[in-house]
């Protein structure tokens, strides 16, 4: 098999400035290609977390190729979270993010035993940090 794993995911949002302020302020995210993007060279704004990268279109300049029902809030998103999950409640509640769920005990995508809480972006998408550090 060639596939060695995502190079990118995209989502679409409602407002990209809320969605910038929510991944940048709240979850520490780096913001790439953002000065293209204000200019109009680009129509994408890209947010890297840890080794992954997400593609931002907005559903009011889409951009083509693209899905063929993007829609704002249909992202289901899990992140792992590199520190106990306490650090990641508190970073939460420190930035009045609602916790949906959790701590729930929940398999890591390597089978490893995890747990995790989800909460969610300015436009609905479920975010999921999943820590398999004990607390």
């Amino acid at each position: 098999m060639s596939i060695r794993g995502f190079d990118h995911f995209a989502i679409t949002v409602a407002d990209i400035e809320k969605t910038l302020h929510f991944y940048r302020g709240v979850l520490g995210a780096e913001i790439l290609y953002e000065e293209l993007w204000r200019a109009g060279t680009i129509p994408i704004v890209a947010i890297r977390l840890g080794g992954n990268v997400i593609n931002v279109h907005c559903e009011s300049k889409l951009s083509e190729p693209r899905a063929l029902h993007p829609t704002p809030g249909s992202a289901d998103l899990c992140f792992r979270w590199e520190a106990p999950l306490g650090h990641a409640i508190r970073l939460l509640e420190s930035h009045h993010v609602p916790i949906e769920e959790g701590p729930v005990r929940r398999p890591a995508a390597d089978g490893s035993p995890g747990q995790s809480v989800y909460f969610r972006d300015p436009d609905g998408n479920l975010l999921e940090l999943l820590s398999t550090i004990p607390d």
